[in-house]
């Protein structure tokens, strides 16, 4: 078998954007031998990965239960049409959504609790627990021995 007929792994990046874009977009060397796929809450920010698929997520918040129906089925359905073998997040809710539908589905799912949360995990961080097969801080006064476990940070 050649290896153009080898189909490599897929990995999703999903976060909201601003910082949580930034700090998974720092993971990436990570994952090498992965096929990249990124989705967003802004649509500009396909610019960022020119070249590699990128998929746009609406935006949505706790104050707007529609919109946050809206995003969640966005997310379901761009996670049945991807089936990843990873997903990746750093946050929001967007994040929380696709490591909830990913987990179901018995696909891999890490959380990165964002840098910006230094006294507490985040509200989507905090709820993520049961569906991420690794669940991270990137402060270590954060961490516990059951998790969010610290391995640094990605700034």
């Amino acid at each position: 078998m050649s290896s153009a007929e080898i189909k490599r792994k897929k990995v999703l990046f999903i976060s909201s954007c601003g910082g949580h874009w930034k700090q998974m977009r720092r993971l990436e060397p990570a994952f090498v031998e992965f096929e990249k796929h990124f989705a967003a809450t802004d649509a500009s920010y396909y610019q960022f990965v020119i070249g590699q698929p990128f998929h746009y997520i609406p935006d949505a918040s706790m104050w707007n239960k529609i919109r946050l129906i809206w995003q969640a089925l966005s997310v379901l359905m761009l996670l049945i049409k991807l089936r990843p073998a990873v997903v990746i997040s750093t946050g929001a809710s967007v994040g929380f959504f696709a490591l909830f539908f990913a987990k179901k589905m018995k696909i891999k799912t890490i959380w990165v609790d964002s840098l910006a949360n230094v006294e507490q995990m985040s509200l989507s961080g905090s709820k993520v627990k049961p569906y991420a097969d690794l669940w991270l801080t990137q402060w270590e006064h954060l961490a516990t021995p059951t998790g969010p476990y610290f391995y640094g940070a990605v700034l």
